[in-house]
């Protein structure tokens, strides 16, 4: 008895052990295919570092527009916030009494010349009468002295008339710059007072528009960069870097200028020192005191890997690409990333102009197993700003 129940269990063993043998082949017989990615070589191209830095508008010139002479407003000629250009009409003060001055400073100069036309013929008569003695020395010397005295009043009335005609031209208030002109300060029918000294009342501000100033500021070691970019490089011949801006609502670096100007001091506080770029602004989109950030060149042209930002993973601090090798084989690559340029990273390090990069199908990667690759090229987009000649790109931040 014992020895048939042995036999069925060793039976019973057996079919256990074949469909167990069964069911651990099968998914290796026919498992999931390896994953579908695409894969590119990286592409050379020539980039610029480039740093980043907010500053501020500023204009070339700002002008307080004060009265010259002290008078009653009359009329005001312009729209608050209108352009206007250098000699246009602004204010007018009531001209009455500055005409009447002038007219009676026309007056005194007319009995000023009538009084030294009478001085001179005396005296040229009286210069046949000394020779025939018929009047002193002295009488001579008093009407030789009565010329001279009318020739300065005449001098002095010619002064007159032209400080009154001043006086007259300076109650029309005219633009001493083209730029905009901010709101009226006084209102028709209030007293101005003129002059030069602190209480002229203001009566309005005009600021140049175009071309504009950008100014910001940059730490000690850009400073040196940035002087021997000037000195040694294009820029020098150029007459000083050339810069891109973006606005606050702009996502490209799309408006060019030119640095034209750096501080001679670096701050102790700070340890900064101030520069200043000159921009085209044709169409009055910036205005002083908006903000904006600025792209300066960090660096000269030089050869570089890019690849599509989105290969790039990440593994806590350190970032990382897939490539496929000769095998069709993940292998994770840790690499040095450098500026953004468009949709690609450049890598500073860590990767070959030959390696394939996977550049799609990155979340079904894994290190180490079989991939089926698909190679397509990279594109790289025509890069924006002061890049463009070099074919640089701004430095990540």
């Amino acid at each position: 008895m014992s020895s048939k129940w042995a036999r069925l269990v060793a039976v019973g063993a057996a079919v256990v052990l074949a469909g167990c043998g069964g069911e651990t082949k099968q998914p290796q017989a026919g498992g999931p295919p390896p994953p579908q990615v695409t894969v590119a070589k990286p592409v050379e191209g020539t980039v610029i570092d480039y740093d980043e830095y907010v500053g501020r508008f500023v204009p070339i010139d700002s002008v307080e527009v004060r009265a010259r002479v002290s008078g009653y407003l009359d009329q005001i000629h312009f729209k608050d916030g209108q352009m206007v250009k250098q000699g246009d009409l602004l204010f007018t003060i009531d001209k009455r009494p500055f005409q009447t001055a002038l007219d009676q400073a026309k007056a005194n100069l007319a009995q000023a010349k009538a009084n030294l036309a009478f001085t001179e013929a005396d005296l040229s008569r009286a210069q046949q009468l000394v020779r025939d003695r018929t009047i002193t020395e002295q009488t001579f010397d008093q009407r030789t002295q009565a010329k001279r005295v009318a020739e300065a009043s005449v001098a002095a009335q010619e002064a007159a008339v032209r400080q009154a005609t001043l006086d007259l031209e300076f109650t029309e208030l005219k633009a001493p710059i083209t730029g905009r002109i901010g709101d009226r300060r006084v209102s028709v029918g209030n007293l101005v007072t003129g002059g030069t000294g602190g209480t002229t009342t203001l009566l309005a501000t005009i600021v140049t528009y175009d071309p504009i100033r950008f100014e910001f500021t940059y730490d000690e070691a850009a400073y040196l960069r940035y002087q021997r970019m000037t000195t040694d490089g294009p820029a020098s011949r150029a007459g000083g870097l050339e810069v891109a801006l973006k606005l606050i609502d702009e996502k490209e670096f799309g408006h060019k200028g030119r640095m034209d100007f750096v501080d001679n001091v670096i701050e102790r506080t700070t340890g900064t020192i101030r520069g200043r770029a000159v921009l085209p602004n044709p169409d009055g989109l910036f205005t002083p005191g908006m903000f904006a950030r600025v792209q300066v060149p960090a660096s000269q042209p030089q050869t570089a890997l890019l690849v599509p930002d989105v290969a790039i993973g990440s593994e806590q601090v350190r970032k990382y690409v897939f490539v496929v090798d000769a095998e069709n084989t993940a292998r994770q690559k840790f690499v040095t990333l450098g500026q953004l340029d468009g949709k690609l990273r450049v890598i500073k390090d860590g990767l070959g102009p030959n390696d394939l990069v996977i550049v799609n199908g990155m979340a079904r990667t894994r290190p180490g197993i079989k991939v089926t690759p698909k190679e397509e090229p990279i594109t790289r987009a025509a890069p924006a700003g002061p890049q463009a000649a070099a074919g640089g790109s701004p430095k990540a931040e």
